[in-house]
């Protein structure tokens, strides 16, 4: 696997369309979608029109059929372009892996056309459950049952709390992932929160240095009543361990994506430079290879469902390669990076920054690595 990799998704009929049109928007308007808001409302539907989304998902449910590893390759191929779109793809595909794994065919087949076609957005907030399952944080949504079981009416949960920080809130519609703590003590659950509804609130966009037509917001969940079709699981903690790698997997391929842009453009550079950084850049172009193909392999074997240790640490190297990669990229492109609208090396550093924050952070994974260490943990 090379550094110049372009991934071809399934020929499966006429709703896998590919990814040349979309890369064109995307180079267009990379500049755009990571210094405003304008065009936050049009990522999503050129996503779904592109047929992406359906990558890695069964024929039977709507999808191109192949693996989580290739929808990692789609994420890897959009970030190479725009890590903004990358990061809503992330999102959005994250959140259809829900619900393709989750017990609720009635939640599955009402949502998931929409969400393949990218007319609804899926918000994964579940990155307080990931903390939560690492020991990390405790879960900050919670729930008491409204009507016990016996009433005749369905049992209801009235949710409260927040999420600070979560992607894909699309002011068109969404639905979130968000993990709840039962007051009764029953193992905590997963619940799809849709928008619009009774004290639910969207926050106003953060006010991100990057990224910003993100659509990300904080929501605020007050008294929100949900009934069981929208419970995704009603064991999180193994519904998380079931999906932790298809959801850091799937954010490895912005790391990915990115560090193989990057990779590209020092190749392309002309003069003295070039010979200068050959060494190196052969050097991590055969890192971010290995690396790449070891993630890949341990997701396809799903040798990584139970070794988080080691699925922490390819992110964490993934992270660590894209800073060298664009430390490199800086150096090539020299004073010219520098300039403004002359060089698209400043917002790809803007984009590299992210990359150690995203939930988990790179701090809360080595926390955790550290944590494991001490108890002779894998």
């Amino acid at each position: 696997m090379s550094a110049s990799v372009i991934y071809d998704p399934p020929e499966v009929g006429a709703e896998c369309v590919g990814f040349a049109p979309l890369a064109k928007w995307l180079e267009t308007h990379a500049q755009s979608l990571d210094g405003d808001r304008l065009m936050a409302a049009e990522i999503l539907p050129r996503l779904g029109a592109s047929g992406l989304l359906r990558v890695g998902v069964a024929a039977e449910n709507g999808g191109c059929a192949g693996s989580v590893v290739d929808a990692i390759e789609v994420v890897a191929d959009i970030a190479g372009c725009s890590l903004t779109a990358a990061f809503v793809f992330w999102g959005q595909r994250t959140f259809i892996e829900y619900l393709l794994h989750s017990p609720n065919r009635g939640l599955r087949d009402e949502w998931l056309p929409a969400l393949l076609e990218g007319r609804y957005a899926g918000a994964t907030g579940l990155s307080n459950a990931m903390k939560y399952l690492s020991n990390l944080e405790t879960l900050q949504i919670h729930a008491s049952e409204l009507a016990a079981p016996g009433t005749g009416g369905p049992v209801r949960f009235t949710l409260n709390g927040n999420l600070p920080w979560v992607t894909n809130l699309r002011r068109e519609g969404f639905l979130v992932a968000a993990a709840v703590e039962h007051s009764d003590g029953r193992a905590p659950s997963i619940f799809a929160i849709p928008s619009g509804g009774a004290g639910t609130r969207r926050s106003e966009d953060l006010d991100l240095i990057a990224l910003r037509a993100s659509n990300t917001a904080a929501l605020a969940i007050e008294g929100t009543v949900v009934d069981r079709h929208y419970q995704i699981t009603d064991n999180a903690p193994a519904f998380l361990t079931r999906v932790r790698p298809a959801f850091l997997g799937l954010q490895c391929g912005m790391s990915i994506g990115l560090a193989r842009r990057a990779l590209r453009a020092v190749a392309e550079v002309h003069g003295a430079a070039r010979g200068v950084l050959a060494h190196e850049h052969a050097a991590l172009a055969a890192g971010l290879d290995s690396t790449t193909q070891r993630l890949y392999e341990g997701i396809d074997s799903d040798e990584l469902r139970n070794a988080p240790a080691a699925l922490f640490e390819l992110r964490i190297e993934l992270a660590d390669l894209v800073a060298e990669v664009l430390n490199l990229e800086i150096q090539a492109s020299g004073g010219l990076g520098y300039l403004r609208g002359r060089s698209e090396v400043a917002r790809r550093a803007r984009e590299a920054a992210f990359i150690p924050i995203v939930t988990p952070s790179i701090i809360q994974l080595k926390s955790q690595l550290q944590f494991y260490a001490a108890a002779g943990a894998t």
